[in-house]
């Protein structure tokens, strides 16, 4: 079984500052099955975008060197680039539709869409009608 913290990718992405300039800044990256984390330097503490926050990946862009993506959260856009092959955009979107799955199958198991039916005595059977077909 997988734990929360288990690593699904790990390697270096760009994020663009949210400053007048605009650059694009190196950040190790870590991608776990419930957030990101993005160190900026070795020993800094992490940035995290949780998934719960995130509400889509963005505006998917593919250059000869980058693809570009923005990750939509419920405060604000975070634009990120990285190489071709590291495919971030591809790793972080299906572990997004991970979490949002897991969350969707934990809500509809506290509404007991999962319980077992109630047993059927032999009175609450009732014999098809000729030519029906029984599906099971």
């Amino acid at each position: 079984m997988k734990t929360p913290y288990e690593v699904i990718r790990e390697g270096q992405l760009e994020k663009r500052s949210g400053n007048f300039l605009r650059l694009w800044k190196k950040k190790r990256g870590l991608l776990t099955r419930d957030r990101l984390r993005l160190f900026s330097s070795p020993g800094a503490d992490p940035k995290e975008l949780r998934f719960h926050s995130i509400l889509r990946i963005d505006s998917v862009h593919h250059t000869s060197n980058y693809i570009y993506f923005t990750i939509v959260t419920d405060r604000r856009d975070f634009n990120f680039r990285c190489t071709g092959e590291s495919s971030w955009n591809s790793a972080i979107t299906m572990a997004l539709i991970d979490f949002q799955n897991r969350r969707a199958l934990a809500g509809f198991r506290g509404l007991g869409q999962y319980n077992d039916p109630p047993e059927q005595s032999d009175s609450d059977y009732e014999e098809p009608a000729p030519g029906t077909v029984r599906m099971y």
